[in-house]
């Protein structure tokens, strides 16, 4: 642990907030940025003029060209108070119905930074050849999809792209005329026109793009804030364009921000904000828990829902951006400024939220399905102090019988916060240390930061150096220096691709060919990507100067938002290419943009121990779980502060519904280790902590399922009910995967009770006692809100009726200790009597799953009069068969049921199975090969329960079926 004088003395080179709480001053407002005050005003003039009100931009139908095969075509775009400058417009229909528009400049003083949407996307998307343009006068058009109800009308003046689905407005691009690409110009050009007057007359100064563009020369040059100026050297370039849902009043996604999961808005009489939505990746230290201030990271993709259809837009822009959200009687009206960039939007058509999430991964793929252990208990602080001090936090979690998968290291383990250097006085045994947690089947992941210490005797630094791919200053040559944890720093520039190499082979456990490597590691070890925002101490809102410059040319401000995937993709990569064959990487980054999905975790960062931090950390992983990455979770207990044992408690029930479950504190707290806690907050801590454990087989499915699909692993109530309007808002509750299990985390201290709101009708079972929430009547409305018991020991979790859950009860250390244990299935029976599920299990560590290694099971169960006049008069029927189908993927073609991992988990059970609904005692319980088995009934209502009331419950004791196998279950009522 930093001494405190150490930390005074750091103190006096960070910025204030990162010594206090929030400063706004440390971050720039729409009006103290140049290109968001010219776009609001430009807004504002436009609302001012009403219906008088028009575009510029209009295009050449005698520029239209069709491509040969009619999949795209492009034309020419000219601006009326422009004319002398050209505009390109490339329109284009993807396979999947996915519509893509482009326009740039065109020949222009410089190029326009172009290359986000390279970054982002997976490939690049197959061409629709079924499209038939069709070009008239004033437009052109396309009809398409399976019924031919969609329609995308591109009109010729102004420029104007609607998207259309059985006759209704989706998705309108410049419908409000806000489209205004700034173009390359001159000081000298941008004078206003002289206009001699008469002999008594001075001459008049005449700008005709007044009317569109202002007045004023807002910030075109240079511009100043705080103490910092942006020299600017391209002069102004910003992009504005208006984007509306007509037909949509609710929109969700452009993480990251700390505000509710269907986003306020920021115009109009009642606006919720006064600033726009901001998209620029910024270290924000102890951020707001309401507010449309940028956090660490961006995604430029937000989703509109309505009733009758999900659609989404992504803006492939890398640059600052700003974004208003106004609603209208039926709709959302949205306008994006982005500092510099081109236009290159892709409309998602939807209609449904799945459809939209398989258009969004087709585009920038699917989070890879992260090693088994990942999915675990993580236990951080900053920091552990020393190589004793980890064995001892892992000898204490044995003590008490408390599961940990993960141990964390943060900076200090470092030397001189030179990462990949030990610091061996207080960790002079490094690989023991790391050979000590391994030999428990547990890992150990490690902070590799992305600034470097400016220090010739640094192997990292110096090899950048030599090899020029550090960030350059404004001036395009030499090494930009700032400041952050090791004091003078620079930057290695992840957009030179000789940098990618270099970052692989420091990861080498062993030294390749003489160069230096970490060898004082593991091929298992964890790592985790801090600070690649990217945070400055001493640049311009903690970040870099936007005037510094990258490869190939490009200034910060055109790339500041896909720095940080940069440098989680190479690390991914680099621990990719660790070992033959290669394990999974595991790789947390604080930064993102569209695509980092493909490249590990994320967390939400510095949060506080507040009640309101927690309520709104399960808002922000439900948002980015929108956009792609869904592996996220925030700190359990806060970064800052102490929380109470309450608080504690409750954050660690959240931690066990995130997707990614880490403790995690600042050196300031005190240690609050669950072993710490008195009696009964231990008690209940460990009791959580063995339900997350229980429930990894519903955890690693549902990383399957969103490796496979797109879909998040956390379900709003919109994504998993999308024609109940009155879940379209609800974002303090969530769906686990497909599993079934619903959840509505405590967020309120005090509370012994929670409402929790069902849309279908559909009967509910509480997890932990089977308490059942009957289906409504079906004549009446379709939601109902009911009463779940909450008090500080309980979890508010319901089974929905219909679902099959399976889990692993007997408590371990570790989640590998885990992984020859038996099953148990709680079969939830639904208002039909019948329910279903699934479980997904492969090796957990490699990439054997590619090619065939797994184990993929449906279950099901239905109710129904008995086969045989003889028999009973009705049997429940409970079994397991190989899963057919996957959408989105291949590995069940693969799949062979004598592969090698099912072989090895033959002998895996299913011990118990726990059916919920059961109102009649069984006549017998058989396995379909005859045995008859153990089990025990406890009286209760049924399925067709009418009121609530304690559940019949049937359990089944060792009916000796393999998890991996095929079995019936017949129960003679």
């Amino acid at each position: 642990m930093r001494s405190p004088v150490v930390f005074l003395l750091l103190a006096a080179f960070l910025p204030a907030s990162q010594v206090l709480a929030f400063k706004a001053s440390d971050f720039k407002t729409c009006a103290q940025s140049g290109f968001c005050r010219r776009g609001r005003a430009l807004s504002a003039r436009a609302l001012a003029a009403g219906s008088s009100w028009h575009s510029p931009y209009s295009v050449d139908p005698s520029s239209v060209v069709l491509a040969s095969d009619q999949a795209s075509f492009t034309a020419s775009v000219k601006s009326s108070i422009y004319p002398a400058v050209q505009f390109g417009l490339d329109v284009r229909l993807h396979e999947d119905g996915v519509v893509r528009v482009r326009m740039d400049e065109v020949g222009g003083l410089r190029k326009r930074y172009d290359e986000a949407a390279s970054w982002a996307l997976v490939q690049e998307p197959h061409v629709s050849r079924d499209i038939a343009w069709r070009v008239g006068k004033g437009a052109v058009r396309a009809v398409y999809g399976e019924k031919k109800n969609i329609e995308l009308v591109v009109e010729f003046e102004p420029l104007k792209v609607t998207l259309i689905r059985d006759g209704v407005e989706q998705v309108v691009l410049n419908g409000r005329g806000l489209l205004h690409m700034e173009h390359f110009r001159t000081k000298e050009d941008s004078k206003p026109a002289t206009i001699e007057g008469g002999e008594a007359q001075a001459p008049l100064q005449s700008n005709p793009a007044a009317w569109f563009e202002g007045e004023e020369q807002d910030a075109w040059w240079e511009e100043t804030w705080s103490t910092w100026t942006d020299s600017k050297p391209k002069g102004p370039e910003s992009l504005s364009l208006d984007i509306t849902f007509p037909n949509h009043r609710h929109v969700y996604g452009i993480p990251q921000h700390a505000t509710n999961l269907s986003l306020p808005t920021t115009t109009g009489p009642d606006a919720a904000y006064t600033d726009p939505y901001r998209l620029y990746n910024s270290d924000v230290f102890e951020y707001l828990a309401s507010s449309t201030v940028s956090l660490y990271g961006s995604i430029p993709l937000m989703h509109a829902h309505s009733a009758e259809s999900t659609v989404a837009i992504f803006n492939a822009v890398g640059s600052d951006t700003w974004i208003d959200v106004g609603r209208t009687a039926k709709g959302t009206e949205t306008h994006w400024i982005s500092e510099s960039g081109i236009l290159d939007v892709f409309i998602l058509p939807g209609p449904t939220p799945a459809e939209v999430f398989a258009q969004y991964t087709r585009l920038t793929g699917t989070a890879p399905l992260p090693a088994h252990w990942a999915l675990a208990y993580h236990q951080c602080r900053w920091n552990y102090v020393s190589s004793d001090d980890i064995r001892s936090v892992q000898q204490r979690f044995d003590m008490e019988d408390i599961p940990v998968d993960v141990l964390w290291l943060d900076i200090e383990y470092s030397d001189d916060h030179k990462y990949m250097i030990w610091d061996k006085k207080n960790f002079p045994d490094p690989v023991e240390m790391i050979r000590d947690v391994e030999a428990l089947e547990r890992r150990m992941v490690v902070i590799v930061d992305p600034h470097s210490k400016r220090d010739s005797n640094y192997p990292v630094y110096k090899a950048a150096s030599e090899l020029g791919t550090l960030v350059m200053p404004k001036s395009g040559s030499g090494e930009y220096e700032g400041w952050c944890w090791p004091g003078s720093s620079s930057w290695i520039d992840f957009f030179n691709p000789k940098s990618w190499d270099m970052w692989v082979s420091f990861f080498k456990t062993k030294s390749q060919d003489g160069q230096w490597s970490w060898i004082e590691s593991s091929d298992k070890i964890g790592v985790w990507n801090d600070m690649n925002e990217p945070s400055v101490f001493n640049g311009p809102e903690i970040s870099m100067p936007r005037d510094n410059v990258h490869y190939g040319g490009w200034e910060h401000r055109d790339v500041h938002n896909l720095n940080g995937m940069l440098f989680s993709n190479q690390t991914f990569n680099a621990l990719f290419h660790r070992t033959d064959p290669p394990k999974r990487p595991f790789v947390l980054t604080r930064s993102f943009y569209a695509g980092s999905q493909r490249f590990g975790a994320m967390w939400t960062g510095d949060n506080l121990c507040t009640w309101e931090h927690m309520a709104v950390g399960i808002k922000m992983v439900l948002a980015n779980g929108l956009g792609g990455m869904g592996f996220a979770g925030s700190d359990v207990g806060g970064f800052f502060g102490h929380p109470d044992p309450e608080l504690l408690v409750r954050w660690y029930a959240v931690g066990a519904f995130s997707p990614f479950f880490r403790a995690h504190a600042h050196l300031d707290t005190k240690r609050r280790e669950p072993y710490l806690l008195e009696e009964p907050y231990k008690g209940m801590v460990k009791d959580v902590l063995r339900l997350r454990y229980s429930m990894l087989p519903v955890w690693y499915t549902a990383f399957k399922e969103m490796s496979t699909t797109g879909i998040p692993i956390l379900r709003p109530q919109y994504v998993v009910f999308p024609n109940d309007p009155d879940g379209f808002a609800v974002d303090d509750q969530f769906y686990v995967g497909s599993s079934g299990l619903l959840v509505k985390p405590v967020t309120t201290p005090g509370a012994t009770s929670a409402s929790v709101y069902l849309s279908d009708p559909q009967v509910y079972y509480n997890y932990f006692t089977s308490h059942v929430y009957p289906a409504s009547n079906k004549k009446a409305t379709l939601g109902r809100t009911v009463t779940v018991p909450a008090a500080l020991h309980e979890i508010p979790l319901l089974i929905r009726g219909g679902s099959i859950v399976p889990t692993r009860e007997r408590p371990r250390r570790s989640s590998p200790l885990m992984r020859k244990d038996p099953f148990t299935l709680r079969v939830a029976l639904g208002v039909d009597g019948a329910a279903a599920g699934e479980v997904y299990l492969d090796d957990g560590e490699g990439y054997g799953y590619t090619s065939g290694e797994f184990v993929w099971r449906a279950f099901g169960a239905e109710t129904k009069k008995a086969s045989s006049k003889k028999a009973a008069s009705k049997e429940l029927r409970i079994w397991s068969r190989n899963r057919t189908t996957q959408g989105g993927s291949d590995d069940v073609a693969l799949y062979n049921p004598a592969n090698g991992f099912a072989q090895d988990i033959s002998g895996v059970r299913v011990e118990r199975v726990i059916v919920f609904g059961v109102d009649t005692r069984p006549k017998t319980v058989n396995v379909g090969d005859g045995r008859t088995v153990e089990w025990e009934w406890e009286e209760g209502v049924g399925f067709g329960a009418t009121a609530e009331g304690k559940a019949g419950v049937l359990v089944i004791r060792d009916p000796a079926v393999g998890i991996a196998s095929d079995w019936e279950i017949v129960v003679a009522f």
